[in-house]
């Protein structure tokens, strides 16, 4: 039934007919070389023509500013650290963490790893923001009305601004290292064992010299207001919290022998946050001579790292390459900027910068480096320091934009090369081409760590024990190519063969997705890009029918303990928005099951630390539950019972208190919600119910104290390779970040029902679906 419905809104959408479209204005631009065509299609993407190259970068950074122009200004200004000039002195803390974090290397090598096009496409990039930021300076009343709201003007960009910043990429590793040696100083090594299921299997130990009960709890609170967006109405750090531990995608690539045209299909739905306005991603079309992409991007880079050229299509998923590690230092106690390494002291680098701040003189302050990183913590009364290390330190490390490096890619090989100077985040890259091949490759800065014990899953002391001994190139690192399965799928799941000999992580996420993809994929023969995009709204929960087997043969003589047996019986598994049974079991498992599992294992302290982390491993009490003498003790079944007997019905009193005591009126859409929100409160997008959870293909990672989504596909893709106008795209809420365009929320109610629109390729097409035709001329031109 649901794929028969994704067929039909598929042949709706397909037979659209064409309207005609609005002549807009006709901009001058300095620094463009020839004129450009920009044809915005009814569901707000830029369809860009330009005569090269060089222009096509500078009226994509002319688009995107026009679009959204808000968003990247202050995502340049939080990663730069320039927030405290225009907010005031109540920025300076975090001004100074993000300028930890900047790239300070050498800029030749970092030009050099995106390629020949990368200072091109960078610096191109930057004028064409810059030309839109003059056009307002002449044009005020177009001014997006945040600027004025706060009374500040946008900035010029610099084409070092799009490389030098680093804190949006995905660095998840850090916190569970902290969590993990918080549990191992609390109830001992094997204490560890309960937060993550590591794969390979493997034993997580102390590294010889490190005391884990040194780890102070605020370690690092420097690094989380570094890489944490910018809050105009106060921060919610377990929402930062949820995103840095639920880091995901989904994408497969279907070889043509799978498919009813004979053609691949590669869909993708990456995982971004589904709370802020406007989304991470940015749809366009980029067409030049030698250069036809039709995709998705990050709105503040050049290029388009998901989505398609003319002969390849390409899609990405988190890789949770550990590529970040916490350092402990002993200190000389007469001297704190001098820390233990090897048989001696070693000198902190310090640098002083003045930061602008508004309203008041610059805020002077110090920022320190190790030789592993900067210094996020100093403990005084222990002589102690801490720093952090990554892989954002390497020239190319600036996130998603080595993408630029497979662009023009015709075949597999050559995408493949491409591949080789990926930095981060770990990603794994889904291939397909019109000739029928699929593939995936995956990429990403791998340390190669020396030392005892030194496995990056926790903190190292730093006097020169534990180093990274440069990196595994990504070409050692396990692809595949037209597997024998015809098809592939990535969920950020563990991937590595059995016995490979370069371990990228041990950490990573839950299987539940990957395992479902994989069941429908191999179900359905024959399969359409409608069943890709069917697939991507799945919402059955592996966790639930993995948890429920539990549950079916348990009774009680509790009212509320029986109606929630009985309700949870006759469930399927599947978190739809009108499904009662599904309020019931993501309360429970959330809110309940996880707290007393975690004190069935552990001392109170250490289940305490435990029981407070996001994105639970549900795997775990599945295992347990399955194997309980070795678990939870000799008479580990009569716990484990209890267990779901004492939980229920807390879970069961929850929800009623929220929905009522009738549970046939119950429905999870009636707890778990979606809303876009804008950054300075408002118009906000939303609040609609939506379906999923934390385990489905259609993920929702949800607060679990105020249901409100927080990650989830605001983008979505799914591409007939080869017959590219046969593909389709969802971004969500809308393509612009001004409220006041028709595109800031025109995608949303279509999104919300699980709808998407064509990503169209063809200019035929193109102008057959225009909304607006735009015309960029050079300042000089005669164009009478």
């Amino acid at each position: 039934m649901r794929a028969a419905a994704a067929a039909l809104a598929f042949v709706f959408l397909a037979t659209v007919p064409a309207v005609a479209a609005d002549t807009g204005p006709e901009y001058r631009l300095a620094g463009l070389h020839r004129p450009v065509d920009l044809l915005i299609d009814k569901w707000g993407v830029p369809h860009i023509y330009a005569a090269d190259s060089s222009d096509l970068f500078f009226a994509q950074g002319f688009t995107v500013a026009r679009d959204r122009l808000f968003q990247i200004d202050t995502w340049r200004r939080r990663g730069l650290g320039q927030l405290s000039e225009v907010l005031g002195q109540s920025y300076v803390d975090q001004d100074r963490a993000a300028r930890l974090f900047l790239y300070r290397g050498d800029m030749d090598a970092e030009w050099a790893a995106y390629g020949p096009e990368g200072r091109l496409a960078a610096t191109q990039f930057a004028e064409g923001i810059n030309a839109y930021v003059d056009w307002l300076a002449r044009n005020p009343s177009a001014l997006p009305p945040e600027f004025a709201q706060l009374g500040y003007r946008p900035a010029h960009w610099a084409p070092q601004d799009v490389v030098r910043i680093r804190t949006h990429a995905i660095g998840e590793n850090l916190s569970w290292e902290v969590t993990r040696a918080k549990l191992v100083c609390l109830a001992g090594p094997g204490a560890s064992r309960f937060l993550r299921s590591l794969h390979p299997t493997h034993e997580a130990v102390v590294p010889p010299g490190l005391d884990p009960c040194s780890i102070p709890d605020d370690v690092l609170k420097v690094y989380n207001l570094a890489t944490a967006a910018v809050s105009f109405t106060g921060s919610d750090f377990q929402t930062k919290d949820i995103a840095d531990a639920t880091s995901g995608s989904n994408s497969w690539a279907i070889g043509g022998e799978r498919t009813a045209s004979g053609r691949p299909i590669l869909a993708n739905d990456p995982h971004r946050g589904a709370d802020a306005l406007p989304s991470g991603r940015y749809v366009a079309q980029l067409s030049a001579p030698g250069l036809d992409l039709a995709g998705a991007g990050e709105p503040w880079n050049p290029g388009i790292a998901i989505g398609h050229n003319e002969n390849i299509a390409f899609g990405l998923t988190n890789l949770p390459i550990d590529q970040t590690d916490l350092y402990v230092y002993e200190l000389d106690p007469n001297d704190h900027t001098r820390y233990r390494y090897g048989n001696d002291w070693e000198r902190m680098t310090t640098v002083t910068e003045a930061i602008p701040v508004r309203g008041g003189a610059p805020a002077v302050r110090q920022l320190s480096f190790t030789r592993h990183g900067p210094v996020v913590k100093v403990d005084e009364a222990a002589h102690r320091a801490f720093a952090v290390r990554t892989a954002w330190t390497e020239p190319g490390s600036a996130a998603y934009l080595a993408s630029l490096n497979y662009q023009r890619a015709d075949n597999f090989r050559e995408f493949t090369a491409g591949m080789r100077a990926w930095g981060t985040p770990g990603s794994n890259l889904v291939y397909a081409d019109v000739h029928g091949n699929i593939g995936y490759v995956p990429a990403g800065l791998t340390p190669r760590r020396t030392g005892t014990g030194y496995d990056g899953l926790l903190p190292v002391p730093g006097d020169g024990r534990y180093e990274w001994n440069g990196f595994h190139a990504n070409s050692e690192l396990p692809g595949q190519y037209n597997p024998s399965s015809g098809f592939f799928a990535s969920a950020n799941d563990f991937n590595i063969p059995p016995g490979y000999p370069v371990v990228s992580n041990y950490e990573w996420q839950l299987p539940y997705r990957k395992q479902r993809i994989d069941e429908l994929i191999t179900s359905r023969p024959g399969a359409t890009v409608a069943d890709s995009l069917s697939l991507q709204k799945d919402e059955k929960s592996l966790v639930a029918t993995g948890l429920l087997e539990f549950v079916r043969g348990l009774s009680s003589t509790d009212p509320d303990t029986a109606k929630a047996l009985d309700l949870l019986r006759g469930y399927d598994g599947v978190t739809s928005v009108d499904s009662a049974a599904a309020a019931l079991f993501e309360t429970w498992i959330m809110k309940y099951l996880h707290y007393a599992w975690a004190h069935a294992v552990l001392p109170q302290a250490a289940a305490d630390v435990l029981a407070r982390t996001i994105n639970p491993d549900f795997s775990l009490i599945i295992s347990s539950f399955a194997d309980p003498s070795s678990w939870l003790g000799p008479d580990g079944a009569a716990v484990r019972d209890k267990l779901i007997l004492d939980t229920l019905p807390l879970a069961f009193r929850d929800v009623a208190g929220k929905l009522g005591t009738d549970p046939s009126a119950w429905r999870w859409g009636a707890l778990h919600y979606q809303e876009f929100v804008h950054p300075l409160g408002g118009p906000n997008v939303g609040p609609t119910p939506v379906g999923g959870s934390y385990h489905t293909v259609h993920p929702s990672f949800y607060h679990p104290l105020t249901y409100q989504q927080i990650i989830g596909a605001t983008f979505k893709m799914a591409l007939d390779v080869g017959n590219w106008d046969g593909s389709y795209t969802i971004n969500a809420p809308g393509q612009s970040g001004d409220p006041r365009s028709p595109h800031y929320r025109d995608l949303y109610e279509l999104w919300a029902s699980g709808g998407t629109f064509p990503l169209l390729y063809s200019r035929p097409e193109v102008e057959r679906n225009l909304d607006v035709r735009i015309r960029l001329v050079p300042s000089g031109l005669d164009n009478s």
